[in-house]
């Protein structure tokens, strides 16, 4: 494991290794968007990662697509944050905040005013989501005007902003598995005919702006991006991924950002692995930085990735949930705890904080 516990470098951090914590939706924050008590906790026990990327946070209250998510819009969300970071650092870790807006993923009953979600274009995902009464199928959206695009844009730079007022050591931009910046980026959800849909170059511009707003409150080596080239959770699809994709990291690229987060693979994934880790590995040979690869890796198989300059660093997500300690193990060679699915989302200690670390 002589790779993966490396240090690296990022932006002016040095991180203590390459086994990041990959960021996972634990449905446990208050219904304003305050992060529940534990979080603290939670995220401390875990501050051996080389960096620990938070659960998606929304950035605007009509980012929201899931029931008792945390945001980062109020006074409150980024004062309950700042105490997390704190822990996280008192504990020796770095720590980004994701950066998340939903768009069509979502239901009116969670948004302000029971309006309708927002998407690139109206086209509505057959997907679900979990509200007050459980599982429903998400609302129909509206198309984002140009002034909604702009309003959205300063969504984004504000929660920037807010991010760095908590602490953070930097942000990742949530461009994956099929929220707003996704739709946008794919064929299957984006039919606009404006500046912002058509060809590929199009659609990567509500990425970009994104960037460039986020990159107004901080040095782009402390921003990251999150993208899901072949992952079609959320109902997700594209015409030409290789093509989508080629484009959107030759763009990424002129930013100088930190990293760029791949998720390869998504649990039960419906793709080919071989397709979707050859599309990874063409990608890796364009992004000029710090590559982040995330998909059912494992020890082994994390280690080979950084050995073969597949990857830079591996993002462990089900792994890190249920072992706070998952360096550690990694490094010796100790059996790991199994996750509860059961108590992935939403509940209390159980499943979340209660797993234990080496003795």
């Amino acid at each position: 494991m002589a790779n993966l516990f490396e240090p690296v470098q990022l932006g002016s951090l040095v991180l203590a290794n390459r086994v990041f914590m990959a960021p996972m939706t634990r449905i446990r924050a208050h219904a304003d968007g305050v992060p529940g008590e534990l979080a603290a906790t939670y995220y401390a026990q875990r501050a051996s990662a080389g960096l620990i990327v938070t659960e998606a946070t929304q950035i605007s209250p009509m980012g929201k697509g899931y029931i008792n998510t945390p945001g980062i819009h109020s006074p409150e969300q980024v004062r309950a944050w700042s105490r997390i970071v704190e822990s996280v650092h008192k504990s020796g870790g770095r720590i980004f905040l994701q950066l998340w807006h939903v768009g069509r993923i979502s239901h009116s009953s969670l948004l302000p005013n029971h309006a309708q979600p927002v998407a690139p274009s109206a086209i509505r995902a057959n997907s679900r989501t979990f509200i007050a009464t459980g599982s429903v199928e998400v609302s129909e959206p509206v198309a984002l005007t140009a002034s909604g695009i702009k309003e959205t844009l300063d969504d984004y730079r504000r929660a920037a902003s807010n991010a760095k007022e908590a602490g953070f050591d930097g942000v990742e931009i949530h461009a994956a598995n099929g929220y707003l910046i996704d739709q946008f980026l794919r064929t299957g959800s984006n039919r606009r005919t404006d500046e912002y849909g058509g060809v590929a170059s199009n659609r990567v511009r509500f990425l970009t702006e994104t960037v460039e707003r986020v990159l107004e409150v901080w040095d782009s080596r402390h921003v990251g991006v999150r993208i899901s080239p072949t992952v079609d959770f959320n109902d997700m699809t594209d015409d030409n991924p290789l093509e989508t994709f080629s484009v959107t990291v030759a763009r990424l690229n002129g930013y100088g950002l930190g990293y760029l987060h791949v998720v390869e693979r998504a649990q039960d994934s419906k793709g080919s692995s071989e397709e979707d880790l050859a599309l990874s590995a063409h990608l890796r040979t364009l992004w000029k930085d710090l590559y982040v690869v995330n998909g059912g890796y494992d020890g082994l198989r994390g280690e080979e990735a950084l050995r073969t300059g597949h990857a830079d660093a591996v993002a462990y997500a089900r792994a890190f949930l249920a072992n706070p300690d998952l360096p550690r193990r990694l490094q010796l060679g100790a059996a790991l705890n199994e996750p509860d699915p059961t108590t992935f989302y939403g509940g209390d200690a159980a499943g979340y904080t209660s797993y234990p670390a080496l003795s």
